[in-house]
Order: C-alpha cells, then structure tokens, then sequence
C-alpha cells in the first residue's frame, strides 16, 4: 500500500514559526514532523510515499531526498499554488496509483499503526476518528455501532485528520482547487464511508502552543 502525506499548506496558524520554514520541517521531539510520519509509515510496511508540496516545497524536497534515507521511496506531485486537499490528491493520482491508499495530513502527529485500519471493501473512505480535544469540543462526525459514519448525529468524534481512501473519491473531480469534505459527506450519505475509533496518542499540531505542549509531552516520556 502507498500513502500521500499532505504538506502543501502555508502553515498561516503556525506563524511566525513559518515564515521561513515550511510547517512539516517544523521540529518535535528532535526530528521534524514529517519525518515523525515517514518512520512510522516505515515501521507500518508501507514503503512509498507521495507527498505534495507547494509553499517552501524545494526545502522540503531538500530535507527528504527520494526517501532513501528512511528506508522508502518518496515520489514529489508540485503545487505551483496550493490545491486543497481534494485538488492535491486528483493531482497525485498518475503516482497513487489505483489501489486504496493511506492519506495523512502533515500537520497531525499520530501512533497510529496503518495495520489497524481494516481494508475498505466496498466503502470510498474509512475516517480514523479519536475522542475531541479541548480546543475542538464538538467533534465533526457520528461512527455508529456498525462502523459507518455519518456528517450528522451525537455523541460525535473528530476526525484525526488520517484516511484510508479509494482514488474512485476524486478521480472522476475535475483538475484544480477543491476540498476533500464535500466529496466525503456526499459517500457517508450513500453509506460508504467506514471509521475506525483510535484511542492512542494524538495531537493536531496546528498552532505554535500546541507544538511546544507536544514537545513538552514527548519529552516527558522520553525520561520516564
């Protein structure tokens, strides 16, 4: 299985930290946070990765290489500007292939192992899902018992901003900018969009106080 790491974005929450770095060079715990995502993606067998770029992209590109240096083979989709998510991914499909893929966003750290995520079957997406931190208390979506998941409804979880996705979700989209989220709700209406509730550790590093409270945590860890 291949994975998208999407790392396209400006990174506007994460001024001024940003300014001269792009977000997924930004470090935590001694590494930047893309790497974090490339070693775990490693450890998860999966072995080829396409990730986008846009703002700062030749200093991503520098940082990374062709992925030798992680054990994985990383394949580069340019943004001369910034897709959006759904956008980014019609572009990455000629190196995606036509297999389910692993999307994560560059932006989350996780310790999700992708071998838990059950395969798709029929479904167009499968969301993994975790428990609403404080500073998104009302969560995005319902997961049933039965594992489908829907855009309305309580008690509601947030997304983790992780997906296993069929290219069938965007493939048929024309090129150019547009979100993932209309596309996504329109498969939870046909029943076709699964979830997986993650109960381990994650954190949507999305301004500069959560980077340094995450940092703080991993750190803690390490000394225990």
């Amino acid at each position: 299985m291949r994975a998208m790491i999407l790392a396209a974005g400006l990174g506007t929450r994460m001024r001024p930290l940003t300014d001269h770095y792009p977000k997924p060079l930004l470090k935590v715990g001694g590494k930047p946070l893309i790497v974090h995502h490339l070693e775990r993606l490693r450890a998860g067998g999966i072995r080829e990765v396409v990730i986008n770029v846009s703002y700062r992209a030749e200093q991503i590109i520098t940082a990374l290489g062709d992925g030798d240096a992680f054990g994985m083979r990383i394949a580069w989709s340019r943004e001369a500007r910034p897709l959006e998510t759904g956008g980014g991914i019609r572009q990455a499909l000629p190196l995606l292939g036509e297999a389910p893929f692993l999307l994560v966003n560059g932006d989350v750290w996780c310790e999700l192992d992708p071998a838990e995520l059950p395969a798709l079957g029929g479904d167009l997406a499968r969301l993994v899902l975790v428990d609403n931190p404080d500073h998104h208390p009302r969560g995005d979506f319902r997961l049933d018992a039965d594992g489908r998941v829907h855009a309305e409804g309580e008690p509601r979880l947030t997304f983790a901003g992780i997906s296993l996705l069929d290219p069938a979700l965007v493939a048929d989209e024309p090129p150019g900018a547009f979100a993932l989220a209309p596309l996504l709700r329109r498969a939870m209406a046909e029943g076709r969009v699964g979830g997986h509730h993650h109960r381990g550790a994650w954190v949507d590093v999305g301004t500069p106080d959560r980077l340094a409270a995450l940092a703080q945590w991993l750190q803690a860890r390490h000394k225990q």
